[in-house]
């Protein structure tokens, strides 16, 4: 079992306020690993909200290969941000580098070039990275993308935190997803820890997919390059939903129809039952199997959280004007939102998905059954 916690806020919060509540929900998860994800950063990084930021870990020759590669694209350094370790090397965590994110300023033809062409370049960089890393061993790279910074590591989640010394003002951020387990159904590898990301979606999941194997051949059929890794079989939640919206045009409400489609029954007398039927027919091999609890994030900072049919995953989602908590247990929302009204958390059903909207004002709760707002 794995512990999440994920915060939705509309000022800048430390990233150690997630890490402190996957403390207190220590004794579900086994401390082997630690993922981050930040989003709508404050601090320095806050000033550069379009300038793509690259996350991961480097050795001194990765890093040389790291430069060449970018210099040979144009892309010039605006602002290094190097986390140094603070304390000894924890037992269990390897001793493997620099840990960095960093700002570019993208060459002028990308520049004048259309967001969606931005974009693929900015993923394809990162997969184009990942790829000659793994040749060497030398660079891990989590993310590129703009005003967002991923963390992962091998160890126990609060140890690790006050190893890299998380709690600095260039981390802070609007929106924190926070994992506290390393993979263990395969072998070790930070690419298998979540959360996971393309192109802005992230996500990441307390459970298992079943169905992984048809899901991911389906997923690696489509021709697309983002589509790759599968160290985890968590990571399809991700694409599910980047397919979701980047493929289909589909909003977040119909996330929900694709991995955990209505029975036929369920969808007698359903105000958009042509459409979900369509939906159901065209994705049938993204539908999950398994139990699973989802919580993600998506480009436009909407998080969200979703059960598998079964429920078999504790969640929860609470907090107050301003902001609010997605947790695996209420003891990490109470850790981390003590002064809000309990009466007021959610905890999903089956059916449902549980929004928080960028602004912070409440959670918003979205029914399988309930019609749905029509597609572009």
């Amino acid at each position: 079992m794995c512990r999440l916690f994920a915060l939705s806020s509309r000022d800048p919060v430390s990233p150690m306020r997630a890490i402190e509540a996957l403390n207190v929900m220590k004794e579900g998860h086994d401390g082997s690993g630690v993922g981050l994800f930040l989003h709508d950063l404050g601090g320095p990084f806050g000033d550069m909200k379009d300038a793509p930021i690259l996350s991961g870990i480097f050795t001194d020759e990765g890093l040389k290969r790291l430069d060449a590669f970018m210099d040979e694209r144009g892309f010039v350094t605006k602002a290094t941000l190097v986390l140094d370790p603070q304390t000894p090397t924890p037992v269990g965590t390897p001793v493997r580098g620099t840990y960095m994110a960093r700002a570019y300023e993208v060459p002028a033809d990308l520049k004048a070039a259309s967001k969606t062409d931005r974009e693929l370049t900015y993923m394809n960089i990162r997969v184009t990275l990942r790829l000659i890393g793994e040749e060497l061993d030398d660079i891990r790279v989590f993310s590129f993308w703009p005003d967002t910074i991923m963390v992962k590591e091998v160890g126990d989640p609060m140890t690790v935190a006050e190893y890299l010394g998380l709690d600095r003002s260039e981390l802070y951020a609007r929106r924190i997803l926070a994992q506290g387990r390393q993979n263990t159904n395969y072998a070790i590898n930070l690419y298998a820890c979540h959360p996971f990301f393309l192109q802005g979606v992230c996500t990441m999941t307390n459970g298992e997919n079943t169905a992984f194997i048809p899901i991911k051949e389906y997923l690696l059929s489509r021709g697309f390059r983002g589509y790759m890794g599968y160290q985890s079989d968590s990571e399809v939640f991700a694409h599910i939903m980047h397919f979701t919206r980047n493929r289909l045009g589909l909003g977040i409400e119909y996330y929900k129809h694709v991995i955990t489609p209505l029975s036929d029954a369920e969808m007698e007398g359903h105000p958009d039952r042509a459409l979900l039927a369509r939906i159901k027919q065209t994705c049938r091999k993204l539908i999950i199997d398994g139990p699973n609890c989802v919580i993600g994030c998506l480009p436009d900072g909407d998080m969200f959280m979703v059960q598998d049919r079964k429920k078999l995953r504790p969640g929860v989602v609470g907090g107050k004007d301003g902001i609010f908590a997605f947790s695996s247990e209420i003891c990490g929302l109470d850790a981390a939102i003590p002064d809000r009204d309990p009466h007021s958390d959610v905890q999903p059903m089956h059916l449902d998905t549980v929004i928080v909207r960028p602004e912070c004002q409440e959670v918003t709760l979205c029914n399988q059954l309930q019609s749905l707002p029509r597609p572009h």
